[in-house]
């Protein structure tokens, strides 16, 4: 804990060049993930070094955690953040509820609380689904540090299936990565980069049972410390009459399209292809 925070008082520039180093170091150490982030490259279709950046920004990612956690919720993150295609999210109908879709892509993390900073006031706050961490002292920070002004959690339970849905019904917005691994009997199996993957049935249900807008979202992690970048980009379209498969197939279509835009920033060492088991959200 004492660590966590020491870092997190840390300069970006210094965390991300520390998370550069880690992320090398866990490529150079492990051939379990060098293989996957080979394979899952692979199948892709990228080619040469395309994607290879990653193997930096997943240590980034973890280093950037303690700073973007811990940091006071009366320091906002202002100008270390700006925002590309935030015209999606100004021309919603007024009263009608957001489901913002993102993969394990760039700085999920600082999606919500920029959403939070920029739009709460105007839109009402955002929750976004969390699976709780396993060990007790690591749910108390994670847990706390999500609570700032204008930002909700939810757990990966039934309890906080009804969170969202009732946020989404009061016109609220909502937050999930439907590339996790969802537990067993809580996803179909639809192609993710043309291998079959276990895929949430839960963003095509929020969509469907509350009408809600259906926006794609990512943060891009700029070089140097220099802050992050929020895309926006509209969302696909869910026929009411579409089978599980069928959405689940055009979510992943959406993915790939959104991981292929900055194949470097995508965690091609998440195992997105493991089976499901009992539980949360993986």
């Amino acid at each position: 804990m004492l660590l966590l925070r020491l870092l997190s008082r840390c300069p970006l520039w210094f965390l991300h060049g520390l998370g550069a180093l880690l992320g090398c170091l866990s490529w150079a150490l492990s051939p379990a993930y060098r293989r996957r982030i080979r394979d899952h490259r692979a199948l892709a279709g990228l080619q040469g070094w395309q994607g290879m950046g990653a193997v930096t920004q997943a240590g980034r990612m973890i280093a950037e955690l303690p700073w973007l956690w811990l940091r006071p919720a009366d320091r906002p993150l202002g100008g270390r953040v700006r925002w590309e295609g935030e015209n999606h999210i100004h021309a919603l109908p007024p009263g009608r509820g957001l489901l913002f879709l993102t993969p394990h892509m760039g700085c999920f993390e600082v999606t919500a609380q920029a959403y939070a900073e920029q739009f709460a006031a105007s839109h009402g706050p955002i929750t976004v689904l969390y699976r709780p961490a396993r060990k007790a002292w690591m749910r108390q920070i994670v847990a706390a540090s999500r609570q700032r002004p204008g930002l909700d959690t939810a757990p990966a339970t039934l309890a906080g299936v009804r969170q969202m849905l009732r946020a989404l019904r009061r016109g609220e917005a909502v937050g999930l990565l439907p590339d996790q691994v969802p537990p067993k009997g809580q996803g179909v199996w639809a192609p993710f980069f043309g291998r079959a993957a276990y895929t949430m049935t839960l963003a095509q249900r929020l969509a469907l049972q509350t009408g809600a807008s259906v926006l794609l979202v990512w943060g891009e992690r700029l070089s140097w410390g220099r802050g992050y970048v929020v895309h926006v980009r509209p969302g696909p379209q869910i026929p009411a009459d579409s089978s599980p498969e069928c959405a689940a197939e055009l979510i992943n279509q959406s993915m790939q399209a959104l991981i292929l835009e900055a194949p470097d920033q995508y965690l091609w060492g998440y195992n997105r292809y493991k089976s499901p088991r009992e539980g949360g959200l993986e």
